[in-house]
């Protein structure tokens, strides 16, 4: 029994650490779509979707082929992967069945696809913000803009690994007041509920 526990968590661990990594290269990938002005949107996780183009690129690991993820991305449409990276669609529409609020259809998609344990990631070119959403519920925000943003992308990595979906009433409401997010690292502001934020917060202060 000890032995199958043991495994049972070396697989765990292991595929933690996937997750990490593809979530830090999704972030590093959506960055420098955003520095352009452009916008994309990335779902790992399980979600209905109809495909608007022909799916010519056979299924590949985004993380042996970050280049040919980031061309993808920039298709009408949403990339669609599993938690070990494998990219299972490109190009895909995602009907939005919930409407985030003051934003586009991209936005709304993205929040319709965030369900149960999906990762969205949208990349917004109005504002060049990538927002990233779990279980239904805005849980960091990152800006693009802010100089050298893509050094701190280890560590907002480490925060969302241990962020809850929050209890943030309503998405998106952060954007409105700030008050609601905490800035933790420099363009990159936190969105969740008080016992996680503060669990976070006294690990920062005691370094």
């Amino acid at each position: 029994m000890k032995k199958k526990k043991s495994s049972k968590v070396q697989k765990t661990n292991k595929d933690n650490q996937g997750m990490k990594k593809l979530e830090e290269l999704l972030i590093q990938v959506g960055l420098r779509i955003a520095k352009r002005g452009e916008g994309a949107l990335f779902v790992v996780g399980n979600v209905e979707y109809k495909p608007l183009i022909n799916q010519q690129v056979p299924s590949f690991n985004a993380l042996k082929n970050p280049k040919l993820l980031e061309s993808l991305a920039l298709m009408d449409g949403a990339v669609l992967l599993d938690r070990t990276g494998w990219v299972k669609a490109y190009g895909a529409m995602i009907k939005s069945k919930k409407t985030f609020k003051n934003f586009g259809t991209r936005h709304s998609a993205g929040l319709s696809a965030s369900k149960g344990d999906n990762l969205v990631l949208i990349v917004s070119e109005e504002d060049r913000k990538i927002r990233i959403l779990k279980e239904g519920k805005m849980v960091m925000q990152i800006d693009a803009l802010q100089k050298d943003v893509e050094k701190s992308v280890p560590e907002a990595v480490n925060i969302l690994e241990s962020l809850g979906a929050g209890t943030v009433g309503a998405v998106g409401a952060g954007l409105l007041v700030p008050g609601l997010g905490i800035a933790m690292i420099p363009g990159i502001v936190v969105f969740g509920s008080a016992y996680y934020l503060a669990k976070l917060l006294g690990k920062k202060f005691k370094k």
